[in-house]
């Protein structure tokens, strides 16, 4: 008997989970960016989009933002900044 513990990278596509950020979200700087496409790779919810250099970035309305796309980034281009709230905008 088998039982899946874990559910399929992408799976934020089916419910709107940008809200479940509670501090921090990555702000892609597009200034050194190499297009190395590592942010795509280790995304869990695959919502890293771009092509080419300085063209990365992410769709909030599916990031929970984890921090590995920032923690990969060879360029350093991702940062992790504080969550803006309505009230802040």
């Amino acid at each position: 008997m088998r039982i899946k513990l874990t559910a399929e990278p992408g799976s934020a596509r089916n419910n709107k989970t940008g809200s479940w950020r509670v501090e921090r979200r990555p702000q892609f700087l597009q200034k050194n960016c190499s297009a190395c496409r590592m942010c795509i790779l280790v995304c869990p919810e695959g919502i890293v989009s771009g092509k080419e250099k300085n063209s990365f970035k992410t769709d909030y309305l599916y990031c929970k933002g984890c921090g590995l796309c920032a923690a990969v980034c060879p360029k350093k281009d991702i940062e992790m900044v504080p969550e803006e709230t309505e009230s802040k905008k």
